[in-house]
């Protein structure tokens, strides 16, 4: 399967305006943002479980990268709550599910195959005084990418000239860029030297967002 394949273009998905489809899990439904493969795939995903679902174990061989947009997800290792960013490099291994439910936004095979850096964090816990209306927490850096977590008040221009692509995802509030109105659960991807300029909405906006990664992106190793 091939979506939204083509990481020279730049692609807009308003989420939330998209059907839940079933995963090979009973219980967790799934909106697929980008992806390249079959259900071994590089892939940006919306997830939704419902209360009580859960995968079986599972080893992350291309890696995981996710935010909990709402609820609690829950492994072995812990209860992650809403706003929290986790990393789960290649070689990593556990039980997902939610007992009350939760909504993530998950990339799947997207790592370095040599990273081994796991860790979770609260997003928030990061966020920098706050200069002309935006506050920003850096989330991850290495020599492929930079993440990061922004919250903006009304009105403000975020602008951002990474080299590499860049991508975003609206948790809250809305943003304006190209002329397009993106609300909750917007997600756009911008092609290297493409530029992102991005006015926020009256409510203010908080957003996560990637650069320097797409040049790196290919296709899982297998299937």
């Amino acid at each position: 399967m091939e979506l939204n394949s083509d990481f020279k273009k730049r692609v807009v998905v308003h989420s939330e305006q998209m059907e839940w489809l079933a995963s090979p899990m009973p219980g967790v439904e799934r909106r697929m943002l980008d992806r390249i493969g079959g259900e071994v795939a590089r892939a940006t995903s919306i997830v939704r479980y419902a209360p009580g679902s859960k995968f079986s174990e599972h080893t992350h061989t291309g890696g995981e990268e996710f935010i909990v947009l709402d609820g609690v997800f829950q492994d072995e290792h812990g209860d992650f709550p809403e706003g929290t960013y986790v990393r789960n490099p290649p070689t990593t291994a556990h039980t997902p599910g939610s007992e009350h439910g939760c909504t993530i936004f998950v990339k799947l095979w997207q790592f370095d195959m040599e990273d081994r850096n796991q860790f979770r964090k609260t997003m928030a816990d990061g966020l920098a005084a706050p200069k002309g209306g935006v506050a920003i927490a850096e989330l991850h850096r290495d020599d492929r990418e930079i993440v990061t977590y922004n919250q903006l008040d009304a009105g403000v221009t975020l602008e951002n000239t990474d080299a590499g692509g860049i991508e975003m995802l609206v948790i809250a509030g809305s943003v304006t860029e190209s002329g397009e109105r993106l609300e909750k659960g917007g997600w756009i991807r911008l092609p290297e030297g493409q530029h992102l300029k991005a006015t926020v909405g009256p409510e203010g906006a908080k957003l996560w967002i990637k650069t320097g990664h797409l040049p790196f992106a290919k296709p899982p190793l297998v299937g």
